[in-house]
């Protein structure tokens, strides 16, 4: 099997690992405060990269390509995590994850902008679609009993979320050019671990008064979501342009609505399966893509020759 061939296998660790992450915040969100969730995140995510990205053996990056790695490591792994877990604070795993998987949707709007795509039709009319949806969810907390605290103030913090992901994987492909997955993931790790520094004293009195399972799902958050499964998105991510790896996350709301139903006994607010469906829908009217005439010309000539 090729090295190409692996990606997709890549992307699906990712998703169901990804999906889970979810569910984990929400799991440890009792015992740890959103900072120093993150905090403790990273640093086992970075511990348990250590020994597969052997840095001490890796060039580092310079110039340009270092700064995008602090960049996607300030942003992705350390702003996003915070607002991730502080989104979960308010929302249910499978709320939060609709919210956050219109990140793919600003991905290709950046794009646009910074990479000059352009923005076709489809592209505004989905974004439209898909940020209707997002409205529908935010309607849909208020009403939520799924979640006690639940209101658009989790909306918010999600969609930040969303917006840093998107900034995070538009400034990680360029330099997964000359950095292994690993490598990148591992100074990423270290880098958001830096920015969630201040949050140390809060992490050391926080593992003292948490329970064995509490600690648990930290650890696993730190090894499994964030070493793993950002190591298979890098993986993937490598191989594949960017807006076909976001695509495949759109799968994630999905599969953490389940995980959290069985895990958390959480189901969201059935207005909420409504604004997600659009958000969805949304997300797929930016990939509609209209054959072009000669495409269609060709495939007319193949039908009568046939």
């Amino acid at each position: 099997m090729s090295s190409r061939d692996l990606s997709v296998p890549a992307l699906v660790v990712t998703v169901v690992l990804w999906a889970s992450a979810f569910v984990g915040i929400r799991a440890a969100g009792d015992a740890f405060e959103p900072g120093p969730l993150s905090l403790g995140r990273l640093l086992i995510g970075a511990l348990a990269l250590t020994l597969v990205a052997k840095p001490w053996k890796q060039t580092f990056p310079r110039g340009g390509t270092l700064g995008l790695v602090v960049l996607y490591g300030v942003v992705w792994f350390g702003a996003y995590n915070v607002a991730l877990n502080a989104g979960e604070t308010y929302l249910d795993a499978g709320t939060s994850a609709l919210v956050v998987n219109i990140g793919p949707i600003l991905i290709a709007l950046l794009a646009g902008w910074i990479l000059k795509e352009g923005f076709p039709k489809p592209l505004l009319v989905g974004i439209a679609v898909a940020f209707a949806g997002v409205a529908v969810i935010a309607v849909s907390t208020q009403h939520s009993s799924s979640v006690g605290s639940a209101s658009s103030t989790g909306v918010v913090l999600c969609l930040a979320a969303a917006v840093f992901y998107a900034v995070g994987v538009l400034a990680q492909k360029p330099t997964l050019v000359t950095v292994t997955p690993a490598m990148s993931v591992w100074m990423a790790c270290c880098i958001g671990a830096v920015v969630c520094l201040p949050f140390a004293p809060a992490l050391v009195r926080q593992l003292g008064d948490a329970s064995g399972s509490d600690i648990a799902w930290l650890v696993y958050l730190g090894i499994f979501p964030t070493a793993v499964g950002f190591s298979t998105w890098s993986y993937a991510l490598k191989r594949l342009s960017a807006g076909q790896v976001a695509s495949t996350t759109y799968l994630v709301p999905a599969v953490a609505t389940l995980i959290s139903w069985v895990v958390l006994s959480e189901v969201p607010a059935p207005l909420a399966f409504v604004g997600g469906a659009l958000c969805l829908a949304g997300v797929a009217v930016t990939r509609y893509r209209p054959r072009r005439p000669e495409m269609r010309e060709d495939e007319d000539r193949r039908t009568v020759e046939a």
